[in-house]
């Protein structure tokens, strides 16, 4: 084989190495979106809106829901939704960027407390209620959206563990590489039951309402326009760190 040819046949395997070296580079950039658009489980909060949240849409205010509220066999009376369109002026809280990206939240499932920090100062302290029907992950997350009512279903008529919650206040969506946006895991205040420091949830973080206003003001994304019924993340208003650690009691 002359020197040309060899060139040649050089040149054909660095380039078609060049391609497959793009095209899985490309597959991994799809992959990612992908995996957060499935999810093997079912969703913690209703399907259609966490697609449209993925797909990075917002979603309107909810219309009245006619059908009863109830957690597994408890009736249940949501918040009104006139009740979250007040705005009301919140203390403490900061568009700067330098001051938001020290923000952080920690989750302690071993003592159902959620603290909140700036830096190293612990600014706010809560008394929670984790995963008990259901596991709540630990790890490294961050806040990937902010609705301010989500409708949230799911459980098991069979077992008793059915739950249909229209109109869930202050909810603030969660995610990392290996738990899917889709699988719905969030902080959000909870109307249904007030056994708060004890597990009572499907794997979310139930919070007290009025707790819940105050951790959805001061954790980013931050809200750019008070009337939207969601904000979503970007690259420019990021979402806050979230630490998941400890071991949920057995109760």
């Amino acid at each position: 084989m002359t020197d040309m040819s060899q060139a040649s046949l050089s040149t054909i395997v660095f380039t078609i190495a060049g391609l497959l070296i793009l095209f899985v580079a490309a597959l991994g950039l799809i992959a990612l979106p992908l995996r957060q658009m499935t999810s093997a489980q079912e969703p913690l909060a209703d399907a259609f809106s966490l697609q449209q949240l993925v797909l990075g849409k917002l979603v309107p205010s909810p219309s009245y829901d006619t059908t009863p509220a109830s957690f597994h066999t408890t009736p249940a009376v949501p918040p009104s939704i006139a009740s979250l369109t007040l705005q009301t002026t919140i203390l403490g809280i900061t568009t700067d960027p330098a001051i938001n990206a020290q923000k952080r939240i920690e989750v302690d499932l071993t003592h159902q407390k959620v603290y909140a920090f700036e830096g190293q100062t612990k600014v706010y302290e809560f008394i929670v209620s984790t995963g008990k029907w259901g596991r709540t992950p630990t790890g490294e997350f961050r806040i990937w959206t902010k609705v301010k009512s989500q409708l949230m279903k799911g459980g098991s008529k069979d077992l008793g563990t059915y739950y249909y919650l229209p109109n869930v206040p202050w909810v603030m969506f969660y995610y990392n590489e290996s738990t899917a946006k889709m699988r719905g895991f969030s902080f959000h205040g909870a109307y249904w039951h007030n056994n708060f420091g004890h597990p009572m949830s499907h794997g979310c973080i139930n919070m007290k309402i009025d707790e819940a206003k105050v951790l959805y003001d001061w954790a980013t994304p931050v809200v750019t326009n008070p009337k939207a019924w969601s904000t979503l993340a970007t690259t420019d208003n990021e979402g806050t760190k979230i630490l998941v650690y400890g071991e949920t009691p057995s109760e």
